[in-house]
Order: structure tokens, then C-alpha cells, then sequence
């Protein structure tokens, strides 16, 4: 039993009397103690637990019909509960590749007729079918929105004359500009592989080509992709490729190839850059030691055309209800519950996530920057989010910002692609 906040944890037997199906330290779908209806929520965002614990305990004491069991046991138990044919109630999740599988097998349940859908922006549609559909199904509703820009110094951009750039040109001029001054541009962390996926890699591409179209047309590509084919990481990440190493070759901090996300934080902190290629999640950090930093966003121009600005994002957290719920009813009176425009605020700081429905909270000045393109629908997908855990995008991005040949890296990335489409081919009937 979990500690005594209004909440359980897990149990192991059901207020019923039954034996508990599940295993040892599952939570229970069945009935409680005092004869209420339980459904199991799954929900394992580790910073967050303590807030949607909260958010349970007040929904189970708003009413006496259901009681809500969290269980936060993560995306591996779920997805074997889907196997065994035991799934849990309701999901909170990062919206990935692994869900992606339930969506593209029609195993979650359509939750268009909701009232929360209806709080959905539009633009947001496009990047849950990115990951594969159902048709005629809203198997997900997006919850929380994470977007990311460049973090960057106000203090030293007004010191130096520097101008937030809106074009690629503008970009490589405020460069020179501070680095003629003395002033390191971008303060960069090649050791940790992951920031240098979804900051230098997914930002380069994702400013300079249309992620949607492209993982579109190269899905249809499938064994196809390489060197001949009309669409490829060889072809379409080529000069984006090229970008990202010329700003790496010129406009970062020597000791890059040793320094991770914690050096970075510091460094950025203490004044050792202008520009930062970080998700907000970075500010709290930033903040241990320089507390009153003015900082700002905006997003990293790749072209000529500021129409072609957008922000990367993620889908932080996205609620479904599987198919095979034991209780849909009261699975989606929770859901309604977690939209409600007095609970369903992010989960994380709000220098951090966004909720992609109405009405829109106020913006922090910080994030206001990157977030008037948020709002606008001026966003992409990260390309690092679309590529199948099985081929290592992070460790490619990594050796192309240490040096390797960027043509070899992609070439790469193309026939690691094709053969996974021969091994796991999608069908039409997959929802793709």
C-alpha cells in the first residue's frame, strides 16, 4: 500500500473479495474497500507524480461511484498488460513510437464524442497522426505540449547590438558579430548524445525541412530508401547537416566534445555564451545559479524566409482509453475530469510544458518567445522523435557534430531505415 495520501498505490486484493488477476504489486480494476467502482490510471512521468497523485486524491473525493488507482509503473509493464489482455483503464503517457502500436492496431478506444476533445486545438491533429492512425478514431487527446527554441542571454544581446535573427543570414552576422567581440555564440554539449539530438539535430532539420512531408514520403519509400530514391536522409537532411557542423565548426566553446547537459547549464549560467540550443526544462537549472538571468526564446532560423520559423515540439503527455478497459464509463468521466479547465493545467512548470487546449494559460516572459509560434501553429515534431528507437539517431547526430562525414552518417540512417521496413513493414490495415 502506498503511503496514506487518498490514493492507492496498488492492492492486492479487491474490496469484492476476489483474488486480485494481477500481479504481485499491480493495482486492482474491480472494486474497493468500500465498494466503490476502481479503475487503474497509468501515468509515470517521474516529476510529475506527486501533482497527478494530488489530482487523483481530489477526483476520488469529489465523488463516491469510482476510485482511481495509480499505477506508476511505466511504459513496459502497460505494454505487456496489452498482451496479456489486461490493460489498464486509462493512460497519461509520452506519446512515442511504443504507443504509436496501440493506435496503429485500433486498441484504444475513439474518444472524439468527449467534451475534452473539443478543448483540442486543430493544429495539434497533425502531430498525433504523424505517429500513425486509426481511421475514423481519436484514439489520443493531447494533454501537455513541450516546446523548445534557443535559450538565449538578453543581457549580452543588448550589450553587443545584437538583434534576435529571423533569418538563416541574420543568424550567421549575429555570430560574427559576437564572436568579434569575444563572446561565445552557443555554448554546446557534445558529450551527452541526447542533446545534440533534440537541440542541434532536430532543430537544424526541423527549421529547414517539412517534417511531416518528409517521414510521410519516406514511409511510402519503405525498402526504397538510399541513394536513388526521390526521398531520403541523404537528400533532405543533406544541407541542414551541412548547417548544423558550420555552426559547430565556428560559433561554439572549444571544450565541447567534454562537456554535458550539467556543464552547460552552469556555463550558460555564468555569462559563457549567448545561445544555449535547450528546451526550457533548462531554466530551472540556469536558476540554481543565477536566479535573476534575463532570458529569452526564439526559434533557430535555418533559411532565408521567416515564414519558415517554427519551434520543435514534443507531445509531452497525451490521455487514451483502451479498448479493452474494464470500465470505459468510469475511465471516461476521469478523462473529462483531467480537462477541466481548473485541473488540467501542465504538469510540469509552466516554463516548461504547454496545454495545446482552451482556454490558453498565461505565458511566461521567458518561453514567450518561441510560444507566440506555439500558438500560431508555426511548430514541428522533433526528427529525432520519429525515428524508431532501434536505429540510434542520437549516436549518428553525435558523430556528425564531433566530425564524421555527415554523407556517411545519413547514408546510414537511409539503410538502417530501409531494413527495418523489410523486417517490420506497416500495413494499411496498421492505420498508416
Amino acid at each position: 500500500m502506498g503511503r496514506d495520501n487518498g490514493v492507492k498505490q496498488h492492492q492486492t486484493q479487491g474490496g469484492c473479495g476476489r483474488p486480485c488477476p494481477h500481479p504481485p504489486g499491480w493495482p486492482l480494476a474491480g472494486c474497493s474497500p468500500d465498494g466503490r467502482e476502481s479503475i487503474r490510471f497509468t501515468f509515470s512521468k517521474r516529476e510529475a507524480i506527486g501533482f497527478m497523485t494530488d489530482l487523483v486524491a481530489k477526483y476520488n473525493a469529489s465523488q463516491d461511484d469510482v476510485e482511481v488507482v495509480i499505477d506508476t509503473s511505466g511504459v513496459d509493464v502497460v505494454s505487456a498488460s496489452f498482451v496479456r489482455g489486461n490493460p489498464p483503464d486509462i493512460m497519461l503517457g509520452n506519446y512515442n513510437m511504443e504507443v504509436a502500436r496501440f493506435v496503429q492496431r485500433c486498441a484504444l478506444s475513439d474518444l472524439g464524442d468527449t467534451d475534452a476533445a473539443g478543448q483540442i486545438e486543430d493544429t495539434y491533429q497533425p502531430l498525433l497522426d504523424q505517429y500513425g492512425r486509426c481511421e475514423g478514431r481519436t484514439s489520443a487527446l493531447p494533454y501537455s505540449v513541450m516546446a523548445a527554441s534557443v535559450i538565449y542571454n538578453k543581457a549580452i544581446f543588448a550589450e553587443h547590438g545584437v538583434q534576435v535573427p529571423t533569418t538563416w543570414a541574420e543568424l550567421i552576422a549575429a555570430c560574427d558579430k559576437l564572436l568579434a567581440a569575444g563572446v561565445t555564440p552557443f555554448y554546446a554539449t557534445l558529450k551527452d548524445d541526447w542533446t545534440v539530438g533534440q537541440g542541434w539535430f532536430d532543430y537544424t532539420a526541423g527549421g529547414s525541412v517539412d517534417v511531416i512531408d518528409f517521414f510521410e514520403r519516406l514511409t511510402e519509400e519503405g525498402t526504397d530508401v538510399g541513394p536513388d530514391s526521390a526521398t531520403s536522409f541523404q537528400k533532405d537532411f543533406d544541407v541542414p547537416m551541412e548547417r548544423m557542423q558550420l555552426l559547430l565548426d565556428n560559433y561554439i566553446n572549444d571544450n565541447a566534445a567534454s562537456r554535458g547537459y550539467g556543464d552547460g547549464n552552469l556555463a550558460f549560467a555564468n555569462g559563457e555564451a549567448a545561445m544555449y540550443l535547450q528546451g526550457p526544462w533548462a531554466f530551472s537549472e540556469i536558476e540554481k545559479t543565477a536566479p535573476d538571468l534575463e532570458l529569452g526564446t526564439f526559434p533557430l532560423p535555418m533559411t532565408d524566409d521567416p515564414a519558415d520559423l517554427g519551434v520543435r515540439v514534443n507531445l509531452d503527455l497525451a490521455a487514451m482509453i483502451p479498448e479493452r478497459s474494464g470500465n470505459p464509463e468510469a475511465a471516461r468521466d476521469f478523462l473529462e475530469y483531467l480537462f477541466l479547465p481548473r485541473t488540467s493545467r501542465p504538469t510540469t512548470p509552466p516554463s516548461s510544458a504547454s496545454r495545446p487546449h482552451r482556454p490558453r494559460p498565461p505565458r511566461r516572459p521567458r518561453i514567450a518567445g518561441m510560444v507566440e509560434y506555439v500558438d500560431a501553429g508555426s511548430f514541428y515534431q522533433g526528427p529525432s522523435v520519429l525515428v524508431p528507437k532501434t536505429i540510434p539517431v542520437f549516436n549518428y547526430a553525435q558523430a556528425m557534430a564531433l566530425g564524421s562525414d555527415r554523407s556517411q552518417m545519413l547514408a546510414t540512417m537511409d539503410a538502417d531505415w530501409a531494413r527495418l521496413a523489410f523486417r517490420a513493414p506497416v500495413s494499411k490495415e496498421d492505420g498508416r
